[in-house]
């Protein structure tokens, strides 16, 4: 297995949707919670009420799984019509640096 593996997902809600998003991530964050290989999944409210998710798996292979999974799927279906964009998503690979407890993921 690969190394643990970050993402970060930017949903954009439409205008006046911001609730009716994160209504909508709810059930899919209890269900991931529950997946293998999920370290890490949750959402926060950023200034211009984009939601950002930050996950961390602990390998690409189980993030893959997970991305190609129920949980995504259902959550797809339950943002349509709510998001003024596609959501953005990045993995990202950590750059260790300072304390193993403080310098990363």
């Amino acid at each position: 297995m690969s190394e643990p593996v970050v993402v970060t997902a930017y949903f954009h809600p439409l205008p006046g949707k911001h609730d009716a998003v994160v209504e909508a991530l709810h059930p899919a964050i209890a269900a991931v919670h529950a997946e293998p290989g999920c370290q890490l999944y949750a959402i926060h409210r950023a200034p211009d009420d984009t939601v950002v998710m930050i996950e961390k798996w602990s390998s690409e292979e189980y993030l893959d799984v997970h991305g190609s999974g129920g949980a995504v799927a259902t959550l797809n279906e339950n943002l349509e019509g709510l998001l003024a964009r596609p959501v953005e998503v990045t993995r990202l690979r950590p750059i260790p640096s300072g304390t193993p407890e403080q310098g990363q993921l």
